[in-house]
């Protein structure tokens, strides 16, 4: 018998969620176990049934069939049998089957159906999810071929560029090659020139034609040499040649003062430059004269020069250059009218030429002495520029010595002219490179009087005993010596001069240009690399990067406060660390005076603790979290607190109590990854030693740790009013927010972070006050290097970070797809659309609107080298910007918010 059914009235006979391998097993038994028994009916063998329950209320007995008759046994309650006869059966089984119509195969084929449904849509959900994984992979195969394909393209280029730059070099070489033969090289006329005798004609010029004599003049200081044969023979030949050109023109030459006229001289223009031939025998040397710019415009008499051969000058001067001296008379005279002409009175050759020999033989033949009048002209000009010289030194150390002796006050009371006023005996022979201003790249507004003095274990050095704090940043606020009031009800409208004294590469790319091989990415790793040049080169940047120019446009931009990151070399530095040691310090407190200057109040911000408080590239080293975490974690937590009790000694100074405004303890500690207890437990014992060493009425910032703003409330309330916390707002560095539409990032700025202001300034529901230190109006994330060296950017899906979990593979444009480019989104202002500057000016504008809703902003950053977007100085010249930061056209009213259907989202 097989087992008994569930007693119960009712049963559940709704298909169950299985496997897909047992669903097929099951359904694969049913179908066998319905076969079996059709076959068995077949057959004329009854298939073995299961008992049917019978209904309630009715009594029905058990029937079995016979095995070898057709009767039926019941076995009653006493255990006697009952006959029934055959029609009696066929009539009960006929009942039966019209009262249980036999479920038992419908609930068979709807389960097999239902099994067979859920088994489909599992496999189509499993080939669904193995289609998006294929995705998936195939889009990380083509972003890694993208990037294999771009780093093939830059080495190619590279590599074409080092062609080019070695095909450069070997065409320099070649030149200087080539320069230095012909130096080596003997010009024609001297190596020809062994004796005296032919020495006398090595200074001669004999052009071919008028043209060469043209060129000859012009560059002077290549003379054209004749060929080095005898002169004879070139004489002789150069004759012949003019005889039979001479012959052909005039056939009859009856005498010789015909022959004379036709052939001893070429005509030549007064303006035209050259020579001109003076005579042409065949049996003498030829003569020639050279023409010069002031005689060939008119007659000169008085003198007669001849370049090479006998040369005759009449008057009271008489020169040879190549020849012997010529009396007056004789042949020569009829040529003494040349330079303003050609010809003269006829005489006769014999004469002439007798007269010439006879001088030659009397003079001799030793070349003259050339005059070097410009030389002399020079040397005269250099020797009264010397004594001028002399005499100012002379003037200047006089009238200082009188000065010294007469008043008796040393320099640290006025400002100081410079180098020349103090003398370099004044400085210690073992004085540090950070007090000797002779080491200095920029002596600009600084005190150079020595001085070891030291406040809080930091050097004074540089700074005048007076100061002035009169002056406001503009009309809207107070000046430095009075007080600035409530922060809520009057907002801090700054600027950061960041990716000055603290680098950061995107900010100076140029500092960062070098072969990604290299791996420099950060300070750390470029002081490494740069090793004993690290700080000539840190300290240029330090003097030209900002300016005192710099703080004036600040402060004619309707700004008012100037945030000026740093870090902790610029006091201290430790084993390992190949940072430039405080020259930085010198910088900083030139900028807080001229800061001073233009009425702008200072918020110090230390941007790099040690052992990096975020890993970050602006805190100094890329990486690896050493503060609070780590081997040394505690310890650069105590080597931070130091440095904290030296500064907060130094500023704590009279002369800072105005213009120090906020004091920052640590810019953005990674706390999502570092102890949360930890970092606030840090934060009280900075804060203690702050107050304790004397600065009071500035407002002590510490970072939000992106813990996220409620996360804050009921923390570090025993800190009171004198702290804020600082939050820095982007929405480049959110994948989910990067994608927002233009006109959505405007209704997010002034919605979304005016919400999160307000819930931050509610002490009821986060930490209380709140100031945002870091925000830009850029769109994108597309700046060269702005996510790190190398890392590529979220906006175009090319950010490569080494982990698959931080790493975007699809574009986050709007658009996220290949649509998103970088090129339009790097592009000049000059090249911005009308509808882009409306965006950014908008964008900007809701900004300031929802964060004056706490205590005020700082915008990140001042200037930049090529991130437009990120440069409040460029973004005014742009006019994306309120010319006065005071001054807004834009509200937040968001039903002004236009849709920039005309802009593509795709930059």
């Amino acid at each position: 018998m097989p087992p008994p059914r569930d007693p119960s009235p009712e049963r559940d006979c709704r298909p169950r969620r299985q496997s897909a391998q047992r669903r097929s097993r099951n359904s694969s038994a049913v179908r066998d176990s319905d076969d079996n028994g059709e076959r068995g009916e077949r057959a004329g063998r009854e298939p073995r049934r299961r008992s049917r329950r019978p209904e309630p209320g009715t009594s029905v007995p058990p029937i079995t069939r016979g095995e070898t008759r057709g009767e039926t046994r019941g076995e009653s309650s006493n255990g006697s049998s009952a006959t029934l006869s055959a029609a009696a059966l066929a009539q009960l089984n006929k009942q039966n089957a019209k009262r249980k119509a036999s479920p038992k195969k419908e609930v068979k084929r709807a389960l097999e159906r239902g099994l067979d449904a859920q088994s489909e849509r599992d496999v189509a959900w499993e080939r669904e999810q193995e289609r998006e994984r294929e995705r998936m992979r195939e889009a990380r195969r083509e972003s890694r071929m993208r990037r294999e394909k771009e780093r093939e393209r830059e080495q190619q280029e590279k590599e074409r560029e080092r062609e080019r730059e070695r095909v450069r070099d070997r065409e320099r070489e070649r030149d200087r090659e080539r320069e230095r033969q012909r130096a080596r090289a003997k010009p024609p006329r001297v190596a020809a020139a062994e004796s005296e005798d032919e020495h006398r004609y090595s200074s001669s010029r004999r052009p071919r034609d008028s043209r060469d004599a043209a060129r000859d003049d012009r560059t002077r200081s290549k003379p054209r040499m004749v060929p080095p044969d005898s002169d004879d023979e070139y004489q002789y030949l150069t004759a012949k040649k003019r005889e039979e050109r001479a012959r052909k023109r005039a056939p009859a030459m009856e005498s010789d003062d015909e022959y004379q006229r036709l052939t001893p001289h070429r005509r030549t223009d007064s303006n035209d430059k050259g020579y001109r031939v003076v005579d042409a025998r065949p049996d003498k040397p030829k003569s020639y004269e050279r023409l010069r710019p002031d005689n060939r415009a008119g007659d000169d008499r008085n003198r007669l020069r001849v370049a090479s051969g006998p040369m005759l000058e009449q008057g009271i001067r008489a020169r040879n250059v190549s020849g012997g001296m010529l009396e007056k008379g004789g042949f020569m005279a009829r040529f003494q009218n040349l330079r303003g002409g050609h010809g003269g009175p006829s005489m006769s050759s014999s004469s002439g030429y007798e007269s010439v020999d006879k001088m030659s033989d009397e003079i001799g033949s030793s070349p003259p002495k050339r005059k070097r009048k410009k030389l002399w002209i020079a040397v005269g000009i250099g020797v009264v520029i010397v004594i001028i010289i002399i005499i100012i030194i002379i003037a200047v150390t006089v009238s200082k010595k009188k000065s010294d002796d007469g008043d008796g006050k040393g320099s640290n009371d006025t400002p100081s002219q410079g180098l020349g006023d103090i003398s370099p005996d004044d400085i210690p022979a073992d004085a540090p490179t950070w007090l000797n201003p002779f080491k200095w790249a920029d002596t600009t507004d600084f005190n150079l009087t020595y001085t070891a003095q030291t406040v809080g274990d930091l050097p004074v050095m540089g700074l005048f005993s007076e100061w002035d704090d009169s002056k406001a940043a503009n009309d809207q606020v107070p000046a430095l010596n009075k007080p600035w009031g409530d922060y809520s009800k009057r907002p801090a409208r700054g600027v950061n001069v960041g990716g000055w004294l603290s680098l950061e590469p995107f900010i100076t790319p140029s500092l960062f240009a070098y072969d990604l091989r290299l791996g420099i990415v950060d300070e750390y790793t470029l002081c490494t690399h740069l090793g004993s040049r690290c700080e000539s080169v840190f300290e240029k940047h330090y003097a030209t990067f900002v300016t005192e120019q710099t703080f004036k446009e600040i402060a004619e931009a309707g700004l008012d406060h100037v945030r000026i990151p740093f870090s902790y070399w610029a006091v201290q530095t430790y084993d390992g660390d190949p940072y430039v040691f405080r020259t930085s310090w010198r910088y900083l407190l030139r900028a807080i005076e001229w800061c001073r200057k233009y009425g702008l109040r200072v918020n110090l911000d230390l941007h790099g603790l040690p052992g990096s408080q975020n890993g970050w590239n602006h805190s100094g080293r890329q990486g690896y979290i050493g503060w609070l975490n780590g081997t040394d974690g505690d310890l650069n937590a105590k080597r931070s607190l130091e440095i904290h009790d030296r500064l907060s000694k130094f500023f704590a100074q009279d002369r800072y109590k105005n213009i120090i405004s906020h004091y920052g303890l640590a810019n953005e500690p990674k706390m999502t990854f570092l102890s949360v207890d930890a970092v606030l437990q840090w934060i009280e014992d900075a804060y203690a030693i702050v107050r304790k060493n004397g600065v009071k009425d500035a407002i002590v910032v510490f970072g939000d740790g992106f813990r996220g703003l409620a996360n804050w409330q009921g923390e570090l309330q025993d800190l009171g009013d004198g702290a804020a916390l600082d939050v820095h707002q982007y929405v480049i560095f959110n994948t989910n927010q990067i994608v927002y539409k233009h006109a959505d990032k405007i209704k997010y700025a002034c919605e979304g972070w005016t919400q999160q202001t307000e819930l931050s300034m509610d002490r009821s529901r986060g930490y209380g006050p709140t100031l945002v230190a870091e925000w830009s109006q850029a769109d994108t994330d597309c700046a060269k290097y702005l996510t790190n060296v190398g890392w590529g950017n979220r906006w175009t899906g090319t950010l490569v970070t080494g982990s698959e979990s931080s790493d975007v593979s699809t574009p986050r444009c709007p658009y996220t797809d290949r649509r998103c480019d970088c090129i339009a989104a790097n592009a000049p202002p000059d090249q911005w659309s009308d509808d882009y500057k409306t965006f950014l000016k908008m964008f900007a504008e809701a900004q300031m609107y929802s964060f004056e809703k706490g205590w005020g902003w700082f915008y990140w950053l001042w200037d930049t080298e090529d991130a437009y977007q990120w440069s409040y100085k460029k973004g005014l010249d742009a006019g994306v910007l309120p010319k006065k930061a005071y001054e807004r056209d834009f509200n937040c009213d968001v039903s002004k918010i236009p849709s920039f259907e005309n802009l593509s989202e795709a930059f």
